[in-house]
């Protein structure tokens, strides 16, 4: 549990700079440069995620349960997780979806947090995803709080991007259930 610990300490920490401290940033690239920001941003970031990824495969396996969720929760938790990577198409995807929900990321997150939570109740469950909800729910109110999520006064139109990301992200989902979740992470979400 200590490398779980420990790697949603660092990889938290350093994504919630912007939350504590939204100056900091901007004060570094000004006097060391993008670089100087980015490389040890993206360092401790990567450090964080695979010690996360490690420290909760170590510890799935040993943790206790603090809960056993209802089945009609894990049946609901599916479809809590329907528009999850459609938003994270959404994403990068630019169009009216994007445009229209500001931070379609921070939206997938506290879903696929939230469902997570509904169908597992394990300590390392419980860790690892209640700490990506609370961060995706800090980090949301905090870009709302520095008036980065005002919604522009031009709208898109829905259009072409906005179907390859509803298709795309549906799709995705589709072999998520079908078998990739099983073969990735070995617990089928069915």
């Amino acid at each position: 549990m200590t490398v779980l610990i420990l790697g949603l300490l660092l990889f938290f920490g350093i994504h919630s700079v912007q939350i504590v401290a939204p100056t900091l940033r901007e004060r570094v690239i000004a006097r060391g440069g993008v670089g100087a920001w980015k490389w040890p941003y993206t360092a401790i970031a990567g450090i964080g995620l695979l010690l996360l990824i490690i420290g909760y495969d170590m510890a799935r396996h040993t943790a206790p349960i603090l809960y056993y969720p209802h089945a009609g929760l894990r049946h609901a938790a599916l479809l809590v997780m329907l528009p999850v990577f459609p938003l994270l198409l959404a994403t990068y995807i630019k169009g009216r979806i994007q445009q229209w929900l500001r931070h379609p990321m921070l939206i997938a997150t506290i879903l696929w947090a939230t469902a997570h939570l509904m169908a597992n109740g394990s300590l390392a469950d419980l860790l690892l995803f209640s700490c990506f909800l609370l961060w995706a729910l800090l980090d949301w109110r905090s870009v709302i709080v520095r008036g980065k999520s005002a919604t522009p006064d031009n709208r898109m139109p829905w259009g072409r991007n906005d179907a390859i990301a509803i298709i795309g992200g549906l799709a995705v989902y589709a072999v998520f259930i079908g078998g990739l979740h099983a073969l990735l992470f070995g617990v089928s979400p069915i």
